[in-house]
Parts: structure tokens; C-alpha cells; sequence
């Protein structure tokens, strides 16, 4: 007999967990981590008791989308390549905003030791990129994973559509990355 977890689940089981997590990642950006649960079951449209058989606990619930965030950049950290990497890897942050629920954003600290070795990986593909940069003359300025996370994220705040400000974020980090490759005191 197969196990409950090895089956897939049904349509409408997945689509309940899809549903709670647009609605939990929404909720924790307007109201906190601390966002009753209650009102997250209540803005997915579903049962509180849904919302417990998907996620046990405020802390598994806010675990999983920070997980799911972190897994999220270590993807666009991944298909951010060549002289154009750093612009890709911010710019996808920029366009994914309102789906990541991270601790620059307002989200928790990575709890599990799964989540923090996603965010270490994330950091050592972004210090390969700032490698490559330093050895091909586009990067001349110190520069350190902290600080392109930390730029990315300002840039990245959960925030309603609003075409003008992404233009101006992309501004800005046209900005940025001209004065890391600007030289100067710095190097």
C-alpha cells in the first residue's frame, strides 16, 4: 500500500495550497508574520481547517514561504549569466516582488537549516558573479553578496503595481551597476 505522502495529491487539494500561498505571501506583505492565520484562510476563500491541514502552524506556513522565496532567487541567481548577471538577478527580483517572502521584506528569518543553505548558495553564486566581473574589468568597486542582496531587496519591496516605479527601480540599478564598474577609491 503506498504511503499518503507518495501519492499525488487531488486537483483541488493543490489548488487549495496554491490558493493559500498567493493568499499567505499577500497577507504577510499588508499585515506582518504575525497575520492571523484566520485571515488568511479567510482572504484564500477556504476553511480555517484547510488552511491547517496544508499548514500546521504559523511557523511551518511562514517556514514554507520562505523557503519557497529562497528557492525562488537560488533559481534566478542560477540564470543570471554572463556581463548582463547582476542586471538579470535584480531585475528578476524587481519583477517577482509580490511573490517573495523574504527577511529583507518583512518575512521571517530563514528557521530551517535547508532554507539557510539555500541562502548561502545564493550568496556564493552572486560572489561568483562578482568574481567574474572583477576579473573581466566590469566590476572595479568592492562589492559583496550582502550588498547586491541587500540593493535587490530595497529595489524589491512588496509593493501595489505600479509601472512608474519599476521604471525607476530599473533606474536605479542602471545606476548602481555603472558606479560598480566606475572605479575609483573604492577598489
Amino acid at each position: 500500500m503506498a504511503s499518503v505522502n507518495s501519492r499525488e495529491p487531488r486537483s483541488d487539494a493543490a489548488r487549495n495550497h496554491q490558493t493559500l500561498v498567493r493568499a499567505a505571501t499577500a497577507a504577510v506583505h499588508r499585515e506582518g508574520v504575525g497575520v492571523p492565520m484566520a485571515t488568511i484562510a479567510a482572504d484564500a476563500g477556504v476553511g480555517i481547517g484547510t488552511l491547517y491541514r496544508h499548514f500546521p502552524t504559523r511557523e511551518y506556513l511562514l517556514g514554507y514561504l520562505t523557503h519557497a522565496s529562497f528557492e525562488q532567487v537560488l533559481a534566478n541567481a542560477q540564470a543570471a549569466t554572463g556581463a548582463e548577471a547582476l542586471r538579470n538577478f535584480i531585475e528578476a527580483a524587481i519583477s517577482q516582488r509580490n511573490e517573495l517572502v523574504l527577511p529583507l521584506h518583512g518575512g521571517p528569518r530563514p528557521a530551517s537549516d535547508s532554507t539557510r543553505v539555500l541562502r548561502e548558495q545564493v550568496h556564493q553564486i552572486i560572489q561568483q558573479i562578482i568574481d567574474r566581473g572583477r576579473a573581466d574589468g566590469t566590476i572595479t568597486r568592492a562589492a559583496t553578496p550582502h550588498d547586491i542582496v541587500a540593493f535587490g531587496s530595497m529595489l524589491a519591496q512588496p509593493r501595489p503595481p505600479d509601472p512608474g516605479w519599476d521604471a525607476t527601480c530599473r533606474r536605479l540599478l542602471a545606476t548602481y551597476l555603472a558606479g560598480l564598474g566606475s572605479g575609483g577609491p573604492d577598489n
